[in-house]
């Protein structure tokens, strides 16, 4: 069942390239939409045969491969990795969707879309060590190609930082599952929490940092988070819809995963040190999106304050917190993926994203007043608002880390904040006001104001992001149904230090 999730993508991809002669480009986008929607038909499938009472995990498959080096083909899910299937499943979708007027190369880049959405799959679905490498790899190039070709004018330079920084990630999270076998003297890259049986504590602590620094690059923290507002600056939107709300999430799926879930042992000795990283992030990625001019700039340093509440979370290691890091992912992902929409419609249809010249959007007859009204509730869901998904997330977050970090947790809440202070100026500045907007898109009206009439969003392309915000209000409204999903692994996953201690003692 769960091959299914990386094959249709895989085979999707395949029939593109393989197609005869050279269809029109809106025959290759159908085909990437059919093979997205039913990837995501086949993700509701997996939901639905799913146990949320169950922490461990399900629907497994394995396969000998190469058994001499310890590769094999193992396949599972549980509710950490569930969400993150169904969200890849649907962004990718609207990714899809939300793909207009590609002339340049469309066979290739519907191609590209579709296998990173399986080697995403096969990434979170994984539960042999090497294999998710392969899968956390299989993404690198192809996003790579889609900031390089289809990007703006400064793609070159944002696409091989991007290069270089996964690649740093990659040998760092290679050399320490490497490490496993080398300390250990076995190939066993199975999902097994590493105890001192195995590895000394000291081992065991040199592995586990350099996966967070491989993770925390890719997540990204601070300071290893300069990559991403370039990457997005100069990426498409819909590939800035894909990073945001897809791509990061290996990140800190992998911390939650590998570094929490195979160290338990050594993970409370540098938990306090990651709390304090955790809001050195936050408050970093909150102010710098202060200082932004560029709304994508602003919302990309946005992602690096709240990325940053999910390590906050791992940290404190409590079945709440945990749960807080499940929702935060899912809802991160919506949010963020509604804001480049919305960004997105914006820059086409006044040519611009700055907020120096942008002024009154929201103007009802002559500006874009659907739009704005959706981005004014994306900045509140963003900045947590009551009945809003960033409300549930922060909330859980805040709430389950506070009394094993209790300054750090009121740092990162300073940081929250702060997310209210930044997209009200945005909101403020490019939405409210008198419309205007600089020459040449704006014509000088006789009394030397500017009269503009800007060009209507017809409904195709506020379609996605209209969803979007009806899942990010669903979520909100009623989260019983995401937390009832993850709240059994959360749980398993927060009582493995314990549990591992407890074990350790039962020996001595």
């Amino acid at each position: 069942m769960l091959s299914l999730l990386l094959l249709i993508p895989f085979l999707g991809a395949a029939t593109l390239l393989l197609w005869p002669s050279t269809p029109a480009p809106g025959r290759m986008r159908a085909i990437a939409i059919t093979a997205l929607a039913l990837q995501l038909v086949w993700s509701l499938r997996v939901l639905v045969a799913f146990d949320p009472s169950f922490g461990g995990m399900q629907l497994e498959e394995s396969v000998a491969w190469v058994e001499s080096i310890g590769l094999n083909y193992q396949l599972g899910v549980d509710g950490l990795s569930l969400p993150l299937v169904l969200i890849n499943a649907a962004l990718t979708l609207v990714s899809a969707v939300c793909t207009r007027d590609i002339s340049q190369r469309p066979r290739i880049y519907f191609s590209l879309l579709l296998v990173i959405s399986g080697a995403v799959n096969g990434a979170f679905l994984a539960e042999n060590l090497l294999l998710f490498f392969l899968f956390y790899e299989l993404e690198l190039i192809p996003l790579w190609l889609l900031i390089s070709i289809w990007g703006g004018a400064d793609r070159a330079y944002a696409a091989t930082k991007f290069l270089i920084f996964t690649a740093i990630s990659g040998v760092l999270i290679l050399g320490a599952f490497l490490g496993l076998a080398l300390f250990t003297g076995t190939v066993d890259f199975s999902l097994t929490p590493i105890v001192g049986e195995r590895l000394a504590m000291g081992s065991q602590v040199v592995l586990l940092l350099a996966l967070l620094v491989g993770f925390g690059i890719k997540i990204p923290l601070v300071p290893f988070h300069t990559w991403l507002p370039d990457a997005h600056t100069q990426a498409s939107t819909p590939v800035s819809v894909l990073l945001a709300g897809v791509l990061l999430k290996l990140g800190t799926y992998g911390v939650l995963r590998f570094c929490l879930g195979l160290f338990p042992e050594a993970w409370p000795l540098i938990a306090p040190g990651l709390a304090i990283w955790a809001a050195v992030s936050v408050l970093y990625g909150s102010l710098a999106a202060i200082a932004q001019r560029d709304m994508k700039r602003m919302v990309a340093y946005s992602s690096v304050g709240h990325m940053g509440t999910i390590l906050l979370a791992a940290a404190a290691a409590t079945p709440l917190s945990l749960l807080g890091a499940v929702f935060q992912m899912v809802s991160h992902g919506l949010i963020s993926a509604l804001l480049f929409l919305l960004v997105g419609i914006v820059y086409r249809k006044t040519g611009t994203r700055d907020l120096d010249v942008l002024r009154g959007l929201l103007n009802p007859e002559r500006g874009l007043p659907f739009t704005g009204s959706l981005m004014i509730l994306g900045v509140m869901a963003s900045a947590g608002l009551p009945g809003m998904a960033g409300f549930i997330s922060e909330f859980l977050v805040f709430r389950g880390s506070i009394s094993a970090f209790p300054l750090a947790t009121l740092l990162c809440m300073v940081g929250s904040g702060l997310t209210a202070v930044y997209f009200l100026l945005l909101v403020n500045r490019a939405f409210f006001g008198r419309l205007a907007i600089t020459p040449p898109t704006a014509d000088p009206s006789a009394d030397g104001r500017l009269d503009i009439r800007l060009l209507g969003v017809d409904l195709r392309e506020t379609l996605p992001a209209l969803g979007l915000s009806l899942a990010v209000v669903g979520l909100g409204v009623w989260p019983a149904g995401l937390g009832l999903l993850g709240e059994a692994t959360s749980t398993a996953l927060a009582q493995l230090p314990a549990l591992v201690a407890a074990a350790q003692g039962g020996l001595g």
